[in-house]
Formats: structure tokens, sequence, C-alpha cells
């Protein structure tokens, strides 16, 4: 399957229509992010064959030149967010190194991490202001598609959020991983020292699958 089947499913349900027309009312009347064109970025870079891990984020970036449409990432040269701070804490503290502090993930979602916001537009200063649109259903829908391919993947599920998805996860073939959030309100209570990217690594080795190469 491709995204781009997926999708155009998707968009013959009522759900997705309500949707879209929302989205639609509010790039015309405000200012939105990310940007129109990035909305679907997640599904851009890691297309559905590929996808060899899944990490769920929250709301975008909701301030300017920071939502790129993948989770946690931020455009370079951009200063780092709280949380990704916190995720690159923990990379440092997994592989014992000094990691560059450029915010864009990018170099992930290619190689098979499938960086998914719960929603994937925001207005501008305005958290989790598009939470009522729909994108919940649509994320459901994403989880249960991979959820029903067997090439083995990992899920790791970071907060309340994500981990009220793992009933949705049953197919043996996958690895779920889960945790509380990066944010600074959470990552000592379980986010530090979870051993997330090894143990995500140790899976797909397993599985003679292509290692994350999580530092750049």
């Amino acid at each position: 399957m491709e995204w781009k089947d997926f999708l155009n499913k998707e968009k013959e349900l009522d759900y997705y229509k309500s949707l879209h027309e929302k989205v639609m009312e509010e790039y015309q009347k405000y200012t939105v992010y990310p940007p129109y064109h990035l909305i679907y970025n997640a599904f851009k870079l890691t297309p559905f064959d590929q996808v060899k891990v899944v990490i769920v984020g929250q709301d975008p970036y909701h301030e300017f030149n920071q939502a790129t449409g993948l989770a946690f990432s931020v455009n370079k040269g951009v200063a780092l967010p709280p949380s990704l701070q916190n995720i690159y804490k923990e990379l440092e503290n997994e592989y014992n190194v000094k990691i560059n502090q450029d915010g864009d993930l990018s170099y992930l979602a290619k190689q098979g991490v499938l960086l998914l916001n719960r929603t994937l537009t925001v207005r501008e200063h305005e958290a989790n202001s598009h939470q009522s649109f729909g994108y919940d259903t649509l994320l459901n829908h994403v989880i249960e598609a991979l959820n029903k391919d067997d090439k083995p993947k990992v899920f790791i599920l970071w907060g309340s959020f994500a981990r009220s998805l793992k009933s949705m996860i049953t197919n043996p073939n996958h690895l779920i991983l889960e945790s509380s959030h990066p944010s600074p309100l959470s990552a000592y209570r379980g986010f530090f020292g979870n051993n997330h990217f090894i143990k995500t690594n140790e899976f797909l080795k397993s599985h003679n699958l292509e290692e994350i190469r999580w530092i750049k």
C-alpha cells in the first residue's frame, strides 16, 4: 500500500470531508502551521512500505518557522524546543555521544521513522486549536493500517495520549515501547533512561531489518 491510496480512501469519508473544510477555512483566515504544503510531510518522507518505527507526537509547534510536519522536529537553525532537547539528552546518554544541536529530524524520517503528530495543523500561538477537527480519527486509521501490516515495526509511545493508542496495536509482529513524555514536566518520570532508541535497534536487528542511525 501507498499513503496516497490510504489518504484517497480517507477523503471519501464524512469525517475527513469535514476536517478538510475546517482546515482550509483556518488557512484562509489565520496564520496556521506548518506551511500548507507540509501538512502531510511525515507521509511524504516515510512511505508506508518503509515504516520501521512510529513515534507519535502531539500538536505541531505553533510559533513562526518551527513546525515542519514532523513530530518533534524543527527547521534547521531554530532553537530546540524543550521536548526535543530532552530527546537529544536521552540519545546522548544511550550512545555516550554529543549530538549536533540541529533540530531537523528529516534524516530519521528518511530512514523509516514515521514522525506523526496527533493533529497535523495548529493556529499560530494557539496550542491544540485544531484538536477537535477530526484528526484523532485520521490518526486512529493510520495506526490501524500500520498495525495490520505484518512487517515488524516499533511503536514508540511517549506520554498519556500516545499510550492510549496501545490497545489498537494488536499484531504480535510489532513491538510497543512506552514511557512518560519527554517534556520537562514529565521527562524525569520515566522518559530518561528508557533506552528506547537502543531497544528499537535491537528489535530491528533481530528481525534482519536495518537499524536506525539515530545520531547524525
